[in-house]
């Protein structure tokens, strides 16, 4: 009996660690295979705390995508966003980036002028007026000897507006060659997209730009001081560099009868990083690509300049203040030739104002004596 039950726990014990030894070599190609699949599927951007700028989204999700459109009260409502698949001509340099058809296009116009600065304008179709008085004013191009500037008019597809009104468009466009339309729904909600857009086209048709503004349809610009006294053609180009008045400590707006409502799905942090004001920004033209490479990888915002802040944030790139505090305004500035000769933006300007300010500014800006930055 003695032998026999010695026998018993021999051949057990033997098949026990036989048994425990494949279930661990089992256990270890398994998880290897998973680990594998893991690495094979994801391209290790499954890891945390790792940014890669090819982390894009892929083209195919492009079409999940949902922007903001205001409803009754300013209510914020989902709506499908539409992206198209036409690629940007000649290439589509940025795949997997959004990518809308255009239908109004000056793809040649930086090879033929080598500006300085590109001025980004957000404008409306119905806006014919203000864009003459830019054109008049702030948005000559050879406003400044030696220094180039291009003039840049970013619309949208106004579904309400009528034939007449889209020919006119064209007709505008084949005379001054400084609109860019694509076709995106233009409205407020869009006004992320609309600077994407300008984005994606400096960065795909003016790579080498030095530097690169901003601004709206209704605002006051003093090119000539921007160029001469914050931008400096005769220094050195700055990288990483972005620059505006500057938005310091602002909360989410939760109310959701204000334009400026922000859900907590969509941006769940309390408190935004930095941003500029989308008034009027200015930056070297090296952030183009690294705002809009970035932006996939961020559920998009439909407060632009609020966007563009949780870009640079995610960036790693904190905007920097002006010279002067009073350089970049995102209100109305009470008019004056020396007060106006010494700031970069002012806001809320119909048309024949700003031709009368800028007529007045440059009758007397002479007269005007301060100190150099």
């Amino acid at each position: 009996m003695f032998l026999k039950k010695q026998y018993c726990c021999s051949w057990m014990k033997m098949n026990i660690k036989r048994l425990v030894f494949h279930c661990t070599v089992a256990g270890f190609v398994t998880v290897a295979f998973f680990f594998f699949m893991l690495l094979t599927v994801n391209n290790f951007r499954w890891l945390p705390k790792r940014f890669d700028n090819r982390n894009i989204l892929p083209a195919g999700n492009l079409f999940n995508l949902r922007y903001l459109k205001s409803g009754k009260k300013d209510s914020v409502q989902g709506e499908t966003l539409k992206i198209s698949e036409q690629a940007l001509e000649p290439a589509n340099m940025f795949p997997g980036m959004y990518s809308f058809k255009y239908i109004i296009n000056e793809p040649n116009k930086c090879q033929e002028n080598r500006p300085f600065l590109i001025l980004l304008i957000s404008v409306q179709t119905w806006q014919s007026e203000a864009r003459q008085a830019i054109r008049q004013t702030w948005g000559k191009e050879d406003l400044i000897p030696g220094v180039q500037t291009l003039r840049l008019f970013l619309i949208g597809k106004d579904i309400a507006s009528a034939n007449e009104t889209e020919q006119a468009l064209v007709d505008e466009s084949q005379k001054y060659h400084d609109i860019i339309q694509q076709d995106y729904k233009d409205n407020y909600s869009n006004l992320t997209l609309k600077t994407l857009m300008g984005l994606k086209w400096v960065a795909t048709y003016c790579p080498q730009i030095p530097y690169v503004m901003k601004t709206d349809s209704d605002m006051f610009v003093n090119t000539e001081y921007l160029i001469t006294k914050l931008l400096l053609p005769d220094q050195p180009t700055r990288r990483n560099y972005f620059t505006g008045y500057l938005m310091k400590d602002y909360l989410p707006n939760r109310d959701t009868k204000s334009k400026w409502y922000m859900s907590p799905e969509l941006y769940p942090g309390e408190q935004y990083p930095v941003f500029c004001s989308g008034t009027g920004y200015v930056f070297s033209g090296d952030m183009s690509e690294k705002i809009l490479k970035v932006s996939a990888t961020i559920k998009l915002l439909h407060l632009e300049d609020v966007f563009v802040g949780v870009c640079l944030d995610k960036l790693g790139i904190s905007p920097v203040p002006p010279p002067k505090d009073s350089d970049f305004n995102h209100w109305k500035v009470s008019y004056s030739h020396c007060l106006y000769n010494q700031i970069v933006t002012s806001h809320q300007f119909e048309p024949s104002e700003l031709i009368q300010c800028w007529e007045s500014l440059q009758q007397n800006k002479h007269i005007c004596v301060y100190d150099n930055i």
